[in-house]
């Protein structure tokens, strides 16, 4: 199931919401949106979870939870068709 985040702390990064759903079962995978000319997050990203069961569960638990000072959106995604994430470049230097 693909669920919709929004109101992610500006610093938040994949790994926080990777861990954050983990708590409820499995994570496939877990993006946050970048805007492409400014390399900032937009504040909203996507988490995928293969059990729909457990990420019923997960928006249930984690819609209105407080993440460093903001609350969470938490819903199911309502389109199969998301913008393409920019993904994070590591911290260190390649």
């Amino acid at each position: 199931m693909l669920i919709f985040v929004a109101n992610i702390p500006f610093r938040s990064r994949k790994k926080d919401l990777e861990e954050l759903f983990k708590q409820y079962g499995s994570v496939e995978k877990a993006y946050i949106i970048y805007d492409k000319v400014r390399r900032r997050s937009k504040g909203y990203g996507f988490v995928e979870m293969p059990d729909e069961d457990e990420a019923r569960e997960a928006i249930e638990k984690l819609n209105g939870y407080e993440l460093n000072d903001k609350k969470l959106v938490v819903e199911e995604s309502n389109s199969k068709k998301t913008e393409k994430p920019i993904e994070e470049k590591e911290e260190n230097n390649e």
